[in-house]
Parts: structure tokens; C-alpha cells; sequence
């Protein structure tokens, strides 16, 4: 049986925040972080119906680059599901003085209802980095056997690059694309195994916290997906 789903279950960006966080803690330290957001999204869907989201999240980074986690948000399928709870383990290296690779494995799980847990999958990732004088460039990858639990499986592919407009003001921009690999198990929208999404973040800090706000949209046309601008605001500590 084909399943069409108009609230893409989510997942975390696990590679883009083991970055931040290597670049700002030594290793061997734990950090935790929290964060408000006007609306929790990922790959241009909301998460939450288009309401805000609280969420937070506990690493520990090692010296050899290896790095285990745990992080949660509040979301709304429409249904009795209202939490997502992460797990992660990977590993970040720099293969030169430009290029590096963050890979790892993910567990997404759900709760709140009854079946809220027939969703958990599990998703391998890898993401490469590029960094220069024009800014930092990624090609990220995302695979699961297992979609959303329904047996699908799924990949994902995203570009994306971060611009330094000034000291402490950066502009990231992103493209990606959702692909079902089985389409008698997971469809997106009629007959469409696939979607595109796209981004353009301002971020910035001040005082500790750190600010984004994004525009962006899909070509899924279900009102979850349209375009739209979405806030944040978080802060991470270490010890």
C-alpha cells in the first residue's frame, strides 16, 4: 500500500550542529542547548501545524572526534504524537586543512500516542565541508531502510553554503531534495516520489544567544509547506 504524507516526520541536522560544536568546545565536553522556534521545520515542512516549538538537546564530544547525543522537540502530526526524541553517535574529522567529514547514525522516535512509536526509524548520514574565503560550503546525506516506519526506503541530498557578510553576521543558503526509493511504500504528494526545498537564513549572536531568521519553500503545495519565514533563538552551554 502507498502512503502520502502531508507532515514529513523529522529529523534533526545533526552534521550542521556537530560542526558548531567542535568549533566552539574542546574536546572531551559535554554541552547542552536549547531553543525556541516560531516554527519547527525541516526540508521547508513544518513539524509543528505551523506552531511554535521548545526544544533541547545533550552531547558529549570525545578528543578523537567521535560524539554521541540526545535531543527533543514538541511536534504536531495531526494526531496524538507530540514529542520526538533523538538519539545520535558519529564522528567529525578534517581529512586536510579545508575539507571535513562528519558521519554517523540516528534513531527518531515519537510518543504521545498509543502508536506513536510505529514511526521510529533509524537514518545513517554523512556530511562533507569545504571552508575558504569565500565562506563554508556542505554536501550532506541523509539514508534510511525504514522510513517513518513504514519500510520505505529514502534519501535525501542538500548544498548549501554560508556566506560571512560581516564579523559575527553570516547568510547560509540551501537547496535540498527528499526522494522516496520506494514508491509502493512512500509517496509525497499524488503520484510524486520526491520534493525540493529551499532556504536562506540570516544568523547572527548577541550576548550568548544565537539568532536566525530564514525565508523558504517547497513545490509541495499543502499549506505546512508553503512559503514562509521562521524565527529562533538559542544557547548552548559547556561543562
Amino acid at each position: 500500500m502507498k502512503k502520502s504524507n502531508a507532515f514529513l516526520p523529522s529529523k534533526r541536522l545533526v552534521a550542521a550542529f556537530i560542526a558548531a560544536l567542535y568549533s566552539s568546545l574542546s574536546f572531551a565536553d559535554w554541552s547542552a542547548n536549547i531553543s525556541a522556534v516560531s516554527d519547527y521545520m525541516f526540508n521547508g515542512v513544518s513539524q509543528t501545524q505551523n506552531d511554535p516549538a521548545l526544544q533541547g538537546g545533550i552531547d558529549k564530544a570525545f578528543e578523537n572526534g567521535t560524539y554521541a547525543g540526545t535531543w527533543a522537540s514538541n511536534v504536531d502530526f495531526g494526531g496524538d504524537t507530540n514529542l520526538e526524541w533523538d538519539f545520535y553517535v558519529g564522528r567529525y574529522q578534517m581529512l586536510t586543512d579545508t575539507i571535513s567529514i562528519d558521519y554517523g547514525i540516528a534513531y527518531y522516535s515519537y510518543h504521545g500516542g498509543d502508536d506513536s512509536s510505529d514511526g521510529n526509524y533509524p537514518e545513517v548520514y554523512t556530511k562533507f565541508g569545504y571552508a575558504s574565503d569565500l565562506g563554508s560550503s556542505e554536501l550532506n546525506f541523509w539514508y534510511t531502510w525504514d522510513y517513518f516506519g513504514t519500510g520505505a526506503k529514502h534519501a535525501i541530498a542538500m548544498v548549501a553554503h554560508t556566506f560571512e557578510l560581516a564579523p559575527n553576521h553570516n547568510l547560509r543558503a540551501s537547496f535540498d531534495l527528499s526522494n522516496s526509493l520506494d514508491s509502493e511504500k512512500w509517496i509525497w504528494q499524488g503520484e510524486d516520489t520526491s520534493f525540493y526545498h529551499y532556504r536562506l537564513a540570516y544568523q547572527t549572536s548577541y550576548e550568548g544567544f544565537d539568532f536566525e531568521i530564514a525565508a523558504e519553500n517547497t513545490n509541495l503545495d499543502f499549506d505546512t509547506a508553503d512559503e514562509r519565514i521562521v524565527f529562533g533563538v538559542s544557547k548552548t552551554f559547556s561543562f
